[in-house]
């Protein structure tokens, strides 16, 4: 992959997916931001290489333009001294010259478009390295809080199986079924003491009564 790939790949790079995808979040964010930040590298070297390619190759242009007007001075001279042989020579070493500044013009041309690409991307990934710097510490806390979120509901769905649901249910039917069994219990205890009482509190009354009939009656005990 050539460093221009290698660098739209970066850039297009969605670090919340990423950051979601990963298993260890906080090492892959820095493994990105470092990714980055050699590409970024990679990318200003190329960019002074580029420039500097420019500037050799306008130089260039520039010195066989030189060159292709000082034949055409000497053409012009050895035309003025009536040496035709001499005038043609200098005009085809002035045509071999335009054709070696028209080839060098093109090659200017490339290189700047080169430069030109070359920059954007470098700027496209200053940005998105900033951005990454930047967004990092909030990328990892968001992940984790939806991590947590998911653990929770995990765990709210895990409480709402039927299964978990069946054996709270028979759990608290069970603990249901003991109370019952004790407060019966304890009622039945408490009633045969009542009774019991109830039952002296009767004979009671019918020794009582017993003992003013026998008065009415003049019958002594």
């Amino acid at each position: 992959m050539g460093l221009l790939e290698r660098v739209g790949t970066l850039v297009k790079a969605n670090l919340n997916d990423l950051i979601d995808k990963a298993e260890n979040p906080s090492k892959m964010i820095k493994q990105v931001i470092l990714d980055m930040e050699n590409q970024l590298l990679q990318v200003k070297t190329q960019v002074a290489i580029s420039i500097a390619d420019q500037h050799m190759l306008e130089k260039k242009e520039k010195e066989h333009d030189e060159k292709a007007a000082e034949w055409l001075r000497k053409a012009e001279l050895a035309v003025d001294r009536g040496q035709d042989d001499l005038a043609r020579a200098a005009l085809e070493r002035q045509k071999t010259s335009e054709r070696t500044v028209d080839s060098f013009r093109q090659q200017v041309a490339d290189q700047r478009a080169q430069v030109t690409t070359l920059k954007a991307a470098l700027g496209k990934l200053e940005q998105k390295l900033a951005e990454a710097q930047a967004k990092s510490d909030t990328l990892l806390v968001q992940h984790r809080r939806a991590r947590a979120l998911g653990k929770a509901s995990d765990a709210q769905i895990g409480i709402g199986d039927r299964s978990s649901i069946r054996t709270f249910d028979r759990m608290k039917e069970k603990v249901s079924r003991e109370e019952a069994v004790s407060q019966a219990k304890a009622e039945l205890v408490g009633g045969n003491l009542e009774d019991r009482f109830t039952q002296l509190e009767r004979d009671d009354e019918v020794d009582r009564l017993l003992a003013d009939l026998k008065a009415k009656r003049g019958v002594t005990a």
